[in-house]
């Protein structure tokens, strides 16, 4: 029975395993997984701190200050950035201080140095005597204690994938290293006689095998690890061979490109079955309609079609969310955009992932097509900015409808 896409994502996730722990430099964690939740071992900002090079001050003193009226304040100290007052500013006094050093006690707001007759001082001289040219309210210019998060608040949950800026988070709570989930291992061959590989003299009847580096290029790109095997030959026991190393090189995923339709020299599915199982055969999308799962030795297997754009489309649709899911990303979805189909398209029914171009003006986003739709054109998914998705017995979407895209 051919499955809906939503049915055989669902059990293909439903067979997946979660990838063992790690941990590793927090130099080299960009792009994992983080496998255990994280809290704040200390308050931040740790401190009550400027934020403006100026002058701290008790508010009250400045009360009523211009350019026309200014302030006199004597100067008690300097306060840089790393260091702390020792003494309690006085009424009357004020202190200098830069971005982010810590307020001294009894000073309650800052005054930017600009708004002084400091701002003009040559050789940064601290004076003895500050003009003050504005007032300030209580908490002027204070980034307080505790303002962008608290002791023992939650900060990152297991499952995050890791960016530039979590990064800099847990740099930022003293974290050198990181516990993340490792890489998901995923072995990769093609399938076909035709195939050779880039390089190599072309001959006739042959073409040069691409998939692999299609698939790579995915599986890095969803958090992946992967490990390239070559292309097998058009014979059960080459086949057999290639699976046999995916196993052997500690695999958590077998990925194969061709050999899982119906033609006469097709041999991956009575691989896979020689000492396996296949879950699913055929789901009701296009491209991608031979797109078959199971396990061959216990572990994972995928077949995507041996066409350019239906293993792209078969990794977006179903391998993407699967490495997620494997590399420990706990409720990944992809998001999906709102734009306006600028010309009718059509189909036969089977949920269908169309090749679109985008075009961004004030009010949405269009799209169009990227020329014709056929499985094995490669040209038109390097042009793809997107892939339009159409439901599942949806026969023709009219122009200037609005429609489901994935941005690529």
């Amino acid at each position: 029975m051919m499955l809906s896409v939503d049915e055989a994502l669902q059990k293909l996730l439903a067979g997946l395993p979660v990838s063992g722990t790690e941990r590793v430099p927090l130099a080299e964690a960009n792009g994992r997984v983080l496998a255990e939740d994280l809290a704040a071992p200390f308050d931040s900002p740790r401190f009550d701190n400027s934020s403006m090079d100026g002058f701290a001050v008790r508010s009250a003193d400045v009360h009523g200050a211009s350019r026309q009226k200014p302030k006199s304040l004597l100067v008690a100290g300097d306060i840089p950035a790393g260091k702390s007052a020792s003494t309690t500013l006085q009424p009357g006094h004020s202190m200098r201080i830069m971005t982010g050093a810590a307020m001294p006690a009894g000073a309650d707001a800052v005054v930017p140095v600009e708004d002084t007759d400091a701002h003009a001082l040559a050789n940064g001289a601290l004076p003895a005597v500050v003009q003050v040219y504005t007032q300030v309210s209580a908490g002027g210019y204070v980034r307080p204690a505790g303002q962008d998060f608290t002791s023992g608040q939650q900060l990152l949950a297991a499952g995050t994938r890791l960016r530039p800026q979590e990064l800099a988070l847990c740099a930022m709570l003293g974290q050198g290293e990181l516990l993340v989930h490792r890489k998901p291992r995923i072995a990769i061959f093609s399938s076909g006689d035709e195939l050779l590989p880039p390089g190599e003299k072309l001959q006739a009847g042959k073409i040069y095998e691409t998939n692999s580096f299609t698939l790579s290029g995915l599986v890095q790109s969803a958090g992946g690890e992967a490990h390239l095997l070559g292309t097998a030959k058009d014979t059960l026991a080459d086949v057999k061979t290639h699976l046999d190393a995916a196993v052997e090189s500690g695999a958590d995923l077998i990925l194969s490109s061709a050999g899982v339709s119906v033609g006469s020299f097709d041999f991956v599915r009575d691989a896979v079955e020689s000492d396996g199982r296949i879950d699913a055969w055929k789901v009701n999308m296009r491209p991608g309609k031979p797109f078959t799962f199971g396990q061959y030795k216990n572990v994972p297997f995928v077949g995507l079609p041996g066409n350019p754009a239906s293993a792209f489309v078969g990794f977006e649709v179903f391998l993407r969310a699967a490495l997620h899911a494997m590399g420990g990303v706990r409720g990944w979805q992809r998001q999906a955009v709102r734009a306006r189909l600028m010309e009718t398209v059509e189909s036969d029914g089977r949920e269908s992932y169309l090749r679109v171009l985008i075009h961004v003006n004030p009010r949405e986003w269009q799209v169009y097509l990227t020329g014709h739709q056929g499985s094995g054109n490669l040209y038109s998914l390097v042009q793809a900015q997107a892939l339009l998705r159409m439901p599942a017995g949806v026969k023709k979407i009219r122009a200037k409808s609005l429609v489901d895209v994935w941005p690529l």
